[in-house]
């Protein structure tokens, strides 16, 4: 069983809009990062952990965790966010 995880009301409390999910396969580590704004206040992060399906290699099952830098901009060339 997984652990259970802050609900989308809680992250949006603290100002966090997006989230991160990554494959639950380790070896394909595949990620995105989508807006928070389609789920309810009430549902857990790990709710719906088991719903996602990667786009890379099939696998069922993901990692999600809060965007901190959501709607920070993206340095292009390094594919990371401007951190300033």
């Amino acid at each position: 069983m997984r652990p259970q995880k802050i609900t989308f009301g809680d992250m949006r409390e603290a100002g966090i809009r997006g989230v991160l999910v990554w494959c639950a396969d380790y070896r394909c580590s595949h990620s995105v990062a989508l807006s928070a704004d389609r789920w309810a206040d009430d549902v857990r992060l790990s709710d719906i952990e088991p719903r996602f399906v990667c786009s890379a290699c099939g696998k069922r099952g993901a990692e999600v965790r809060p965007d901190f830098n959501w709607g920070k901009p993206i340095v292009s060339a390094m594919g990371y966010r401007n951190m300033t």
